[in-house]
């Protein structure tokens, strides 16, 4: 894919996320394509599952949109590095750490990436990929069902696994995060096998770019009693920020 066709389904999908909608006319303006152009790539994310066609442009599916890895990756990127070189400083030599899926936790899983002396568990094929090239890490996967949007391997299976270990500390994302209704996602599978690693922690860090802040997504992960630390981008307001030291979080600003 072009970098510039990548660019337009971004943004298509990022203005589904925003406003329910997108029209031909209005993409065709904002990019300088023909109407053709952009009639195509609503075809391309239409077959995906990813939105409904429409006379004139397209809607959101209906279900909740849930953006697969590879368009997510594209967004926030330089935040997400940040927020995994900032996240990566909470773990101690020797440690033994947990992992869920997502764009930012690949930022995570990057900075650990020349430690000698840490153990790391996910259940998150991207991750996976990242790390088995280095024989510095002792790496262990957890199986399960596949989760096309999120590389994550899910379920019964998984978290049966997951409650065989214990963690010094767990990264885990989140597609929403409030105090009130806490750790949010799109999938129910995703939120208990994330669970199941929270609940072999010692030290939960949420990691999130600061634009899941004040979303509230399908799926209960946890309350925000289950949250130690929260690492996310300088988007995040000092009111904001406060109200989650309240709420027991520390809060690391990236």
């Amino acid at each position: 894919m072009s970098a510039m066709r990548a660019e337009r389904l971004n943004a298509v999908l990022g203005q589904l996320l925003e406003q329910g909608s997108v029209d031909v006319r209005g993409m065709a303006t904002t990019f300088g394509v023909s109407g053709a152009t952009i009639r195509r790539d609503l075809q391309a994310l239409h077959e995906q599952g990813l939105l409904v066609r429409t006379h004139g442009g397209a809607v959101a599916n209906g279900g909740g949109l849930e953006l697969p890895l590879r368009y997510k990756a594209t967004q926030h990127h330089s935040r997400k590095r940040l927020i995994g070189a900032t996240a990566a400083k909470l773990v101690d030599a020797g440690a033994v750490v947990g992992m869920t899926g997502g764009t930012t936790m690949t930022e995570v899983a990057r900075a650990l990436a020349d430690r000698q002396d840490i153990t790391v568990v996910t259940n998150a094929l991207n991750i996976a990929t990242e790390l088995v090239p280095r024989s510095n890490i002792r790496l262990l996967v957890v199986g399960g069902k596949a989760r096309h949007a999120s590389y994550e391997l899910v379920g019964p299976t998984a978290e049966a696994m997951v409650a065989e270990y214990h963690f010094d500390v767990v990264f885990f994302g989140v597609d929403g995060l409030t105090i009130e209704h806490g750790c949010t996602t799109h999938d129910e599978m995703e939120a208990r096998t994330d669970l199941a690693f929270i609940q072999r922690a010692q030290r939960t860090v949420v990691v999130a770019d600061s634009s899941k802040v004040g979303r509230i997504k399908f799926a209960r992960i946890c309350d925000i009693s289950a949250v130690t630390d929260l690492v996310t981008d300088s988007g995040l307001d000092q009111n904001r920020v406060a109200a989650f030291e309240r709420a027991g979080v520390s809060v690391e600003v990236a």
